[in-house]
């Protein structure tokens, strides 16, 4: 094992998240993945829709337990569980670990605890708001790391004077997803809707995520309706293209988006109606609350910045698994 040298890191974790998994692997370590015949969740392996690098390497699931790695990525309650006694040896069970939390809570919004309370290994939320939101057991090994997405290859057209939504099975979610915020607005403004389970929802059904930011730039804004959420990457995303963004006024979105600076922002839902009826009416306003989100976006979102962060952090986490091994044995 590479140990706190400067050498290529390999990470072990599961496929989770995509689009998550798909700008992780843009830093310099290899991540290495499970995979089962099922392909079942978790175990899906590369799969087809993002383009990873050859440092994204597939590993049958059987054979992980035999295998040398610098550290363990959970992404998810699951595999924190579940899925380490089921694949992972017990020695690689002691190995330097990290929790990377996606979410906010999903049951009380304040006093939801994490299941992952243990002071060895180190918790990364992806949002201050979600930091401040989980309880998190008086855990002192805690740190956020904001995303940071590629600058996409396509930029703000805003040719088709709709608004555009996108989320995944969004009615099913209900109000978490804001699907009654978006049957409320999409009664005054024309709205479409793509994502996973979207047909059944009068939406255009899903649009795979390496076409997502040429098909989104034609639409003149980008509209966000879910109230309780951590920073999605498809906002990242469309801000990245200069296409301005509206949303409701919750979670860390208020500490990103400036109403009528860079995007519309807001709790008032005839506001924000009005203002993208604006923003229909007037394309050139559109264009320059995008370009000042471009701005924002391309500061805040530096892929550079999000793969440094990562990888200081797994350095940091191994070198302190290391330190506390060292210190038991003379103790």
């Amino acid at each position: 094992m590479n140990g706190t040298s400067r050498g290529r890191l390999r990470i072990f974790t599961w496929h989770i998240h995509g689009s998550y998994l798909y700008y992780l692997s843009q830093g310099d370590y290899d991540i290495f993945i499970p995979v089962n015949e099922a392909r079942s969740e978790g175990y899906y392996g590369r799969g087809a829709t993002f383009p990873f690098g050859p440092n994204v390497i597939e590993v049958d699931a059987a054979e992980v337990r035999n295998m040398e790695f610098d550290c363990i990525l959970f992404q998810s309650e699951r595999n924190y569980l579940i899925d380490q006694h089921d694949i992972l040896a017990d020695w690689q069970k002691q190995l330097p670990r990290v929790y990377v939390e996606h979410n906010t809570p999903e049951g009380h919004p304040t006093n939801t605890r994490h299941v992952m309370t243990d002071p060895a290994v180190t918790m990364v939320h992806v949002t201050h708001f979600n930091k401040l939101m989980w309880d998190n057991g008086g855990t002192a090994n805690i740190r956020v790391i904001e995303h940071g997405v590629c600058i996409p290859q396509v930029s703000y057209l805003g040719d088709i004077p709709r608004g555009i939504v996108v989320i995944n099975h969004i009615q099913q979610r209900g109000r978490i997803t804001g699907w009654d915020v978006f049957e409320e607005v999409r009664k005054h403004v024309p709205l479409d809707l793509v994502g996973m389970g979207t047909l059944e929802s009068g939406g255009l059904g899903e649009v795979l995520n390496p076409q997502l930011p040429g098909f989104i730039s034609h639409y003149r804004f980008f509209f966000n309706p879910i109230r309780y959420t951590s920073f999605g990457l498809a906002v990242c995303e469309a801000m990245m293209t200069g296409m301005p963004v509206v949303a409701l006024a919750t979670t860390e979105y208020v500490t990103v988006i400036k109403d009528r600076e860079c995007g519309l922002i807001d709790t008032n839902i005839d506001r924000l109606i009005e203002g993208m009826n604006a923003l229909i009416a007037d394309p050139a306003w559109a264009r320059s609350l995008g370009e000042q989100g471009k701005k924002v976006a391309t500061d805040k979102f530096s892929i550079t910045r999000f793969t440094a962060d990562w990888e200081n952090t797994f350095r940091q986490t191994i070198q302190s698994n290391r330190y506390e091994k060292e210190n038991s044995i003379y103790q």
